[in-house]
């Protein structure tokens, strides 16, 4: 067994397994599979800072309702989110649509996430604020375990997972 006694509370550098479900606009958008809760790292923003002031001090066992605005979530609307891009710039393929979600790359090969807002007979209006911008976020969540960080885990910045477990860097 580890020498070091096991974490009591959700602290910076503890690692969280919790169980939590995502309410926005009265709809349920989220949650970890009860048999998949998220597993992270407390105080390296892992998870948006609301829900992670939010869970400080909870205990493994206990359950919380949080409420995240969005200056504490996916941050506020950014109007210069918005860009027109001429229709003929599309493929064909695509269906130009308000509502449709789009991935492409910038002129530096990074992936974009953008959804189409308006189509017009010229012009396509994308959105790339992130989709919950703006949104005030309502959590249930559960603290299933908790666990000191390794030293390893705490460099590198993320859980590593027994074998049987495999992350996703």
């Amino acid at each position: 067994m580890n020498t070091k006694e096991k974490p009591q509370l959700v602290e910076d550098d503890v690692v969280v397994t919790m169980r939590y479900e995502l309410t926005v606009d009265g709809v349920v958008i989220d949650s970890s599979d009860n048999d998949e809760p998220i597993v992270f790292i407390q105080g390296q923003e892992d998870v948006i800072p609301g829900l992670e002031k939010a869970i400080y001090k909870m205990k493994a066992g206990e359950k919380k309702s949080i409420h995240v605005t969005p200056e504490d979530g996916y941050g506020e609307i950014d109007p210069e989110a918005f860009q027109d891009v001429p229709r003929d710039e599309f493929p064909s393929d695509i269906p130009l649509e308000p509502g449709v979600e789009l991935e492409m790359k910038d002129e530096d090969g990074e992936t974009l996430f953008a959804t189409i807002v308006s189509v017009d007979k010229d012009v396509v209006k994308l959105d790339f604020n992130e989709p919950l911008a703006g949104k005030d976020l309502y959590f249930e969540v559960e603290i299933v375990d908790l666990r000191q960080a390794t030293a390893e885990e705490l460099d590198h910045g993320h859980v590593h997972f027994d074998d049987d477990h495999h992350e996703e860097d």
